[in-house]
C-alpha cells in the first residue's frame, strides 16, 4: 500500500514538471469575437486564428488596401477663379479593417480649399466604401488634361503603417470628365498673345546706346483680345469692375526690371488696342542701354494685360533676350607724319594702333595691305591692350604709280560670344612722282654742231679781246671766238716771244 502511493506521488510530481516545462501556446482573440462574448467566458481555450503577418490558404498576406473606385467634379467644367467639388470614393478592398484613415491633396495645378487639403476618415472595414469631399480651385489657366496627387495613409490592427499615392485627373477649360479614364483634351476657347518675332534697329548693342526694340505681338487664341496693355519691363493691369478696358491708373507698370534697359522718350506702358484671333500688330519701345552693363544676355520682360470675350482680366507674361557686347574701340594712325612718297620706291610706314576704349582688349593679327602696291613686313599679332596703350608697327610700301593710296589696316579678334569679328580701318596718302634727271648723249648730234656734241655758247668779249684774235689771224694761229668752255683770255695783250720766228706778213 506504501508502493502505490509512492507511485501516484511519483507520477503527480512527473505531470507537474511536464505541464511547467512545456509552454502552453495562448489563442488570438479577434475584435468581432470580443463583441460576441457574453456571460460567462467558456473554460475551453479558442482555437487559434492567423494574424495578418501569417498567410492564408491562398499564400497571400492578410493586410488593409485602399483604393480609388470612383471620383467626379461639380461642376463638370473647372473654370479659373470659380471653386469646385472634388468628389471621391474610396474603398477597402483588403481582408483586414484599415485604421486611422487620411486622405491627403498636395497644391499644384489646383489648390486645395477650406481643410488645408487633409481629409480624416477613421476606421474603414474591410470590402467597404466612403466618399470624402475636397474643396479646390485652379491655380493659374488650365485648358485641357490637368492632374492632382492625393495620399491616403492608413494602419491595420497590428500598428503596421501603409500609405498609397493617387493621381487624380481632371479635364479644365471646358470637356466632360471621365471617372477614372483620362479626359479628353478640348480646343482652346480664350485669347493668348505671344511674341512671335522681335528685333533692334542697332546690329550691335552696346554700353550707353539708344535703340527701338520692335516686337510682332500675334493672337494665338480663338477669341478676340480687347483693350490690350503692353508693359516692358513686367507688371500688371487691375480690373475696373467688369468693364471692357483697364480703370484709369490700374496699371502697374513701376515694378518692372529697368538696371539694365530703361525706357526712352516714353513710359514703358503702351495701349495697343483690340487684336483679333490670328491677327499681328507690330509693337515699338524706345529703350536705352546702362553704360554699366557688361556684356552679356540679358532677359527682357514684357506683359501683356487685356480682356477676353467674357471681359475676364488677363495678364500673359512674355520673356525675351537681348545681347549686349562691348567691342573694343581702337584708332589706327601714324605716330609720325608721312608723306613724299614716291611711286616705285619703298616707303616707311609707321603704324599705331591706340586702344580709346573704357577696359583692355585682346586682339589678335594686324595685316596691312594696298591694292596699288605692294607692302613688306606686312603682318604682326598685336595682344593684349590696356585703356589708352598703343602698339606700333613699321612696314615699307611701295607704291606702283603716283596719285592717291589707300592702306587698309585689319585687326581680328574674339568678341564676348566667341565670335571672329574684324576691324577695318583705311589710312590715305598721295603718292608722287619719281623725278628723273636727263643726261646728254655724245652720239646723239644737236645745237647745230656738225660732228654732234655741244653747241659752245659764246662769250662777250671786249674790244681788245677782239683786236688780238685779228692778230692771231695774221700769225696763222686759231682766231675763233672764245667760248664758256674755253678759258678766258686776260685782258692783257701778251708780247711777241723774240727767240721766235718773225710773223710773215703781206707783201707790199
Amino acid at each position: 500500500m506504501q508502493n502505490k502511493k509512492s507511485w501516484i506521488g511519483f507520477v503527480i510530481v512527473l505531470v507537474v514538471l511536464v505541464a511547467w516545462v512545456l509552454p502552453v501556446t495562448p489563442g488570438v482573440v479577434t475584435a468581432a469575437q470580443v463583441s460576441t462574448v457574453t456571460g460567462t467566458p467558456p473554460t475551453n481555450t479558442p482555437a487559434p486564428t492567423e494574424t495578418p503577418t501569417q498567410s492564408n490558404q491562398l499564400g497571400s498576406f492578410v493586410r488593409p488596401q485602399i483604393a480609388v473606385s470612383s471620383y467626379r467634379t461639380n461642376p463638370e467644367t473647372v473654370q479659373y477663379g470659380q471653386d469646385f467639388k472634388l468628389f471621391i470614393r474610396l474603398k477597402n478592398k483588403g481582408q483586414v479593417k484599415a485604421l486611422n484613415v487620411q486622405a491627403t491633396f498636395a497644391p499644384g495645378d489646383f489648390l486645395p480649399l477650406r481643410n488645408g487639403g487633409v481629409n480624416v476618415v477613421g476606421e474603414l472595414g474591410a470590402d467597404n466604401a466612403v466618399d470624402i469631399e475636397q474643396f479646390l480651385t485652379a491655380s493659374t489657366y488650365l485648358y485641357g488634361n490637368s492632374s492632382i496627387d492625393m495620399t491616403v495613409s492608413y494602419y491595420d490592427e497590428n500598428g503596421a503603417a501603409y500609405s498609397e499615392k493617387f493621381t487624380i485627373n481632371i479635364s479644365a477649360g471646358g470637356g466632360s470628365l471621365v471617372s477614372v479614364a483620362t479626359a479628353t483634351p478640348t480646343g482652346v476657347n480664350r485669347s493668348q498673345l505671344v511674341i512671335s518675332g522681335y528685333q533692334t534697329n542697332v546690329v550691335v548693342l552696346e554700353p550707353g546706346v539708344q535703340f527701338t526694340l520692335q516686337m510682332i505681338v500675334q493672337n494665338v487664341g480663338s477669341v478676340m483680345a480687347k483693350g490690350v496693355t503692353m508693359i516692358v519691363g513686367g507688371g500688371s493691369a487691375s480690373s475696373s469692375g467688369g468693364g471692357e478696358t483697364p480703370a484709369p491708373g490700374g496699371v502697374s507698370g513701376g515694378s518692372g526690371e529697368f538696371s539694365n534697359f530703361a525706357p526712352v522718350g516714353s513710359s514703358n506702358v503702351q495701349s495697343l488696342g483690340d487684336i483679333d484671333k490670328g491677327a499681328s500688330i507690330s509693337a515699338t519701345q524706345q529703350l536705352i542701354a546702362n553704360v554699366s552693363i557688361n556684356p552679356g544676355a540679358y532677359p527682357v520682360k514684357v506683359t501683356f494685360s487685356y480682356f477676353d470675350d467674357k471681359n475676364n482680366l488677363i495678364n500673359d507674361e512674355q520673356v525675351i533676350t537681348l545681347l549686349v557686347y562691348n567691342l573694343p574701340n581702337v584708332d589706327v594712325s601714324f605716330y609720325q607724319p608721312v608723306f613724299s612718297l614716291m611711286a616705285g620706291q619703298p616707303n616707311p610706314l609707321p603704324l599705331q594702333l591706340t586702344n580709346l576704349g573704357k577696359r583692355s582688349v585682346v586682339l589678335g593679327t594686324m595685316k596691312v595691305q594696298t591694292d596699288n602696291g605692294s607692302v613688306e613686313n606686312s603682318e604682326t599679332l598685336v595682344g593684349a591692350l590696356d585703356t589708352g596703350g598703343y602698339f606700333t608697327f613699321d612696314s615699307l610700301v611701295i607704291p606702283d604709280a603716283p596719285g592717291p593710296l589707300t592702306i587698309s589696316v585689319t585687326i581680328d579678334y574674339t568678341d564676348d560670344f566667341n565670335q571672329a569679328r574684324t576691324i577695318t580701318k583705311d589710312l590715305s596718302l598721295e603718292v608722287m612722282e619719281m623725278p628723273v634727271e636727263e643726261f646728254p648723249d655724245p652720239s646723239q648730234g644737236g645745237g647745230g654742231v656738225e660732228g654732234g656734241g655741244f653747241e659752245p655758247s659764246p662769250v662777250e668779249e671786249s674790244f681788245l679781246r677782239k683786236a688780238w684774235r685779228f692778230v692771231l689771224g695774221l700769225l696763222g694761229l686759231d682766231s675763233a671766238p672764245p667760248t664758256d668752255s674755253q678759258p678766258v683770255m686776260p685782258e692783257e695783250v701778251p708780247f711777241p716771244d723774240p727767240n721766235s720766228a718773225p710773223p710773215v706778213g703781206p707783201k707790199g
